[in-house]
């Protein structure tokens, strides 16, 4: 093969290796913050707390389920 062709071929391997580890690690990204979420129930708590506010499981839960709505 001439050496033309052999560049041509390392840089098609190199753009595809690049678009796929691309959507790889975003589909990965988005697996792992869907199984672990950044926030949850009793840090959701503690926050309410400290700005002075009563947490009651009924806001909590709507809080909580209105961050997951924002999450999709």
């Amino acid at each position: 093969m001439s050496t033309f062709l052999w560049i041509i071929l390392i840089l098609l391997a190199l753009i595809v290796g690049l678009i796929g580890g691309f959507f790889m690690a975003r589909k990965y990204m988005e697996k792992y913050l869907k199984d672990n979420p950044p926030i949850n129930k009793d840090q959701l708590r503690v926050m309410m707390l400290q700005m002075g506010q009563k947490p009651s499981a009924k806001k909590l839960n709507q809080m909580m389920n209105s961050m997951k709505a924002n999450a999709k």
